[in-house]
């Protein structure tokens, strides 16, 4: 016969039971819920089509589908921000790009978050190299072309780009620097209206990323003269780099990659980063990437932790010595 001392134990321990096995089942089984990636750029962007590319076959390795969640603003910062901020669980990750991680701290005065300190490297994704392309007529058919007209004519060229600040005004700087010409940039609001403004004649040339203005290499409309990396890009393997078109040390790139808030445990980093693994060595997943006209990586989280804090000395570096502001 059950005293009520041996009933109030056993009770105990049925109501202990599910509870314990219920926490180990949440342990063992990350994850149990959907995954956040935010992509701090609107839809539609490269950032968002890249998040979607490796997000379906993420999802499959995970169990769990990879949701999208666009938190655009102050050139990505404001998405980076808030994956910074988020519980570090391995449910929130962010695909951010160069800008908002080595370059933005160096021009904005007071960050809402350090790239280094907080966010937990994942992987490197893609590199998108930039191309330099000039308005056909201006007498420009090779890099040695514009730097001998830039030095007849010191500050009579110039340069688009979408914005003070962004990617592709910064290649234009570290042309210039290691060029040792003299260029005049023309900030634009993003990249389509400078490319607009360089088929118009207004502009003379634009380091943009390669699919921007693939579309008006392939149609004849502009002369691509150089790519910013240090292979030629396969999207477009008779172009030049511009070391080999004469202007060595222009490596400049835009490139993505996967974060997850800084604490976010190691077990959990290592299932997101195979995950993202097996989408990167997807032949699919590699041929979609390829059509931005990037090179995919796919590094280990110490690779593209070593690999941000280069970058970051490289550009913090360029924005003094060429004075680079937001205004």
């Amino acid at each position: 016969m059950l005293t009520r001392r041996h009933s109030l134990a056993l009770l105990a321990a049925g109501c202990a039971a599910p509870l314990w096995s219920s926490a180990a089942r949440a342990q063992g089984s990350f994850p149990d819920q959907p995954v956040k990636m935010i992509v701090p750029f609107a839809p539609g962007g490269p950032a968002d089509i890249i998040a979607r590319i490796i997000g379906q076959v993420m999802g499959t390795k995970l169990g769990q589908p990879v949701v999208v969640d666009s938190r655009s603003g102050a050139g990505g910062a404001v998405g980076v921000e808030a994956a910074a901020r988020s519980r570090p669980d391995g449910l929130t990750t962010v695909l951010a790009s160069t800008g908002a991680l080595v370059v933005l701290p160096h021009l904005m005065p007071r960050m809402a978050y350090d790239a280094q300190k907080d966010l937990a490297p994942i992987t490197h994704v893609l590199s998108v190299p930039q191309i330099l392309v000039v308005k056909k007529g201006r007498g420009m058919a090779s890099v040695a072309d514009v730097v001998a007209q830039a030095r007849q004519q010191p500050g009579k060229l110039t340069f688009g780009s979408a914005g003070n600040g962004s990617s592709l005004h910064l290649a234009g700087e570290l042309f210039k620097l290691k060029a040792g010409i003299d260029i005049t940039h023309v900030p634009y609001r993003g990249a389509a209206p400078a490319v607009t403004d360089l088929l118009a004649g207004t502009i003379d040339m634009i380091l943009a990323d390669v699919p921007v203005v693939l579309p008006h290499i392939r149609s004849g409309e502009v002369l691509a003269l150089g790519v910013t990396a240090e292979q030629r890009a396969p999207i477009l393997p008779e172009v030049p780099t511009m070391a080999e078109a004469g202007a060595p040390g222009v490596v400049s790139q835009t490139w993505y990659a996967l974060f997850a808030p800084a604490g976010t445990p190691a077990d959990r980093i290592a299932k997101l980063h195979d995950a993202a693994a097996a989408a990167l060595q997807d032949n699919d997943v590699r041929r979609s990437l390829a059509d931005q006209g990037g090179q995919v990586v796919g590094s280990a989280p110490e690779q593209l932790a070593a690999f941000m804090v280069s970058e970051n000395k490289k550009w913090g570096e360029l924005v003094k010595l060429a004075n680079v502001t937001l205004n």
